[in-house]
Order: C-alpha cells, then sequence, then structure tokens
C-alpha cells in the first residue's frame, strides 16, 4: 500500500486552522484576564475614591484599630486581591509569550511548505 501525501493546500489549511485556534483559545483566555483586571482595578478605584471624600466629610484624622476582626478580613480580601491581580498579570505574560512562539512555530511552517512546493510570494 502507497501512503498518499497530503496536497500544501490541505498543509496549508490545516496550518491556518491550528493558528485560528490557538487565537480563539488565546482571546478566551485575554477576555477573562481581563474581567479579573477590572474587577480589581474597580475595587481598588473605589477605595481610593472614599480616601478623597472623607476630608469632604469633616473627617480630617482617623483612629485605626489594627486589632479589628473587620479590618483584619478587608485587609485579608485586599490581599487576595493583590495576588489575583499577580497571578493575572504572569498568566498573561506567560500566556502570550506561549502565543507569540505557537505563531512564529505556525508561520515557520508555513513558509516550509511554500518553499518545498515553490508557492513562494
Amino acid at each position: 500500500m502507497t501512503e498518499e501525501k497530503p496536497s500544501s493546500m490541505t498543509l496549508l489549511h490545516e496550518a491556518h486552522d491550528s493558528m485560528l485556534q490557538h487565537v480563539e483559545k488565546g482571546s478566551r483566555k485575554i477576555r477573562s484576564l481581563a474581567v479579573v483586571t477590572i474587577a480589581v482595578t474597580v475595587l481598588l478605584g473605589l477605595s481610593f475614591v472614599s480616601q478623597l471624600v472623607l476630608p469632604f466629610e469633616g473627617v480630617t484624622s482617623v483612629t485605626v484599630n489594627l486589632g479589628d476582626p473587620l479590618f483584619m478580613g478587608l485587609e485579608l480580601v485586599e490581599l487576595v486581591l493583590v495576588i489575583a491581580w499577580l497571578y493575572v498579570g504572569i498568566s498573561d505574560y506567560r500566556f502570550t509569550t506561549k502565543l507569540a512562539s505557537q505563531v512564529r512555530e505556525v508561520r515557520a511552517a508555513e513558509a516550509d511548505i511554500m518553499k518545498k512546493h515553490g508557492l513562494e510570494s
């Protein structure tokens, strides 16, 4: 039995399909990472705005009980948000690095196919 070689157009189509799948997967990841970043940004923005409004409400100094369970809980929530934001940044960096590498591989494979079949542009 002889094995039939796929045509250059079939290989090119498969390479483009693979690239599109990677881009679509990447788009979903970036969208979900953006949602997390937006949520953290909104919460931090509201926190800063509340601090700016206090002097206009007549509060010029605040005494903070660092042992207050509510205060400690809020600090823990802020810490979780900071960790989530760090995760978003690291994940985004790793993802974009991997995506760029995959795109280079697909383009190199496409160039090889074009060169082998004399279809260079």
